[in-house]
């Protein structure tokens, strides 16, 4: 399976095409709309999502709300169009690149001057349509009760300790928060934060931790490098903007911790996907690169947003004139909208580990294998 995008941040559209995935998956559009909206929430988001109003338009790959298998190519119209694909627009060239971001990097790799050709393309506006496909890989995890789910556990300094007993108290806890959080406590704190860089012209990061439930032991591979499931993992968080960090379970803990205080005790048990379980989780539910049954659990970590309302220095690449960075419209926060960016791409790489593993032509015969997989490990 594999997911291309298209777009630039201010052009007509975002736009993607879906690849491979299997034929049959009844798919519902509301939701995919819903995942959008939770997208442009959060307190800290700038004034482009008081623009925008993301609906999907699904062109191909469907009929009647039902995959074909063939390749599903969805667009969302941009209402901030600003740059156009063949006609002239009016804006002027940027030359100043600002620190943290794509603008000096692109530039020196493509020899561009102006560096709304780089930016355009670098802005996480593009991550939209990695939530629309990511929506509709979890609608084909849900029907193996497969449930993926984020929370914010720190914002800049101010962090939570607190960790949720289920999937439905996350559900439940960040839905009613404007942070996507679990911790009220930590909520307060976190907003008086934002409050406090928003009027320093400054921005903040975070950390998010997402957790995938009920994953069968199995998906990915032991034998090769590129088919570990902590490696796909890691790549596709990693590859989300403004992401620095991912961490599996215990992730850096394991290196200030014994083997006896850290490895998960096997047991005996009986479950509807295994015949073992654990006292705990601290492998965060992956063992040499494979799914070992348990909740995949992964944090990462956000930088603050790269455009500051207050600049700081940079250098006219043209004139090589000391200059300040450009005040480029942008939030203060986006934690809480990585973390559904962050589920969709666990959503993706989780599709494609279990399409591997159980086939990928139709909806029908992946059940099927799963079906007696299932048989045959509970045994």
């Amino acid at each position: 399976m594999r997911l291309l995008t298209g777009g630039e941040s201010h052009g007509l559209a975002q736009c993607a095409i879906l690849e491979g995935f299997p034929k049959g998956v009844e798919i519902d559009l509301d939701r995919i709309n819903e995942e959008l909206l939770r997208r442009q929430k959060g307190y800290g988001r700038g004034g482009r999502m008081k623009i925008e109003a993301d609906t999907i338009t699904i062109v191909s790959g469907m009929r009647r709300g039902i995959t074909l298998g063939s390749p599903i190519a969805m667009l969302v119209k941009n209402k901030d169009h600003t740059v156009f694909a063949t006609s002239v627009d009016t804006l002027e060239a940027l030359s100043v690149p600002r620190p943290a971001h794509a603008d000096l990097a692109g530039f020196l790799k493509y020899n561009e001057p102006d560096m709304r050709n780089i930016l355009e393309r670098a802005s996480a506006r593009e991550t939209v349509m990695r939530v629309c496909a990511g929506s509709i890989c979890k609608q084909f995890l849900d029907d193996f009760d497969i449930t993926i789910a984020s929370f914010v556990v720190s914002i800049g300094p101010v962090s939570s300790t607190m960790q949720p007993s289920t999937m439905k108290e996350i559900v439940n806890k960040t839905s009613r928060s404007q942070i996507s959080a679990i911790d009220g406590t930590f909520e307060k704190k976190a907003i008086a934060e934002i409050d406090r860089a928003a009027r320093r012209g400054d921005s903040l990061g975070g950390i998010i931790e997402v957790w995938a439930e009920n994953v069968p032991p199995g998906l990915g591979s032991v034998m090769h490098y590129d088919r570990r499931l902590d490696t796909k993992i890691a790549a596709g968080i990693m590859s989300i903007p403004a992401i620095k960090g991912v961490e599996i379970g215990l992730g850096f803990e394991y290196a200030r911790r014994r083997g006896s205080q850290t490895h998960d005790v096997i047991r005996p048990a009986r479950t509807k996907k295994s015949r073992f379980r654990r006292d705990t989780n601290n492998a965060g539910g992956i063992e040499g690169g494979m799914s070992n049954g348990e909740t995949i659990i992964i944090r990462c970590a956000m930088k603050p947003i790269s455009t500051l309302g207050h600049p700081l220095d940079s250098v006219d690449v043209l004139t090589k004139h000391k200059k300040k960075a450009p005040p480029v419209r942008s939030d203060v926060c986006a934690v809480s909208a990585c973390g559904v960016v962050a589920e969709s791409m666990l959503a993706l790489v989780l599709t494609e580990s279990f399409l591997e593993k159980f086939g990928s032509d139709t909806q029908k015969e992946i059940t099927q294998n799963y079906q007696q997989y299932l048989r045959r490990i509970i045994k």
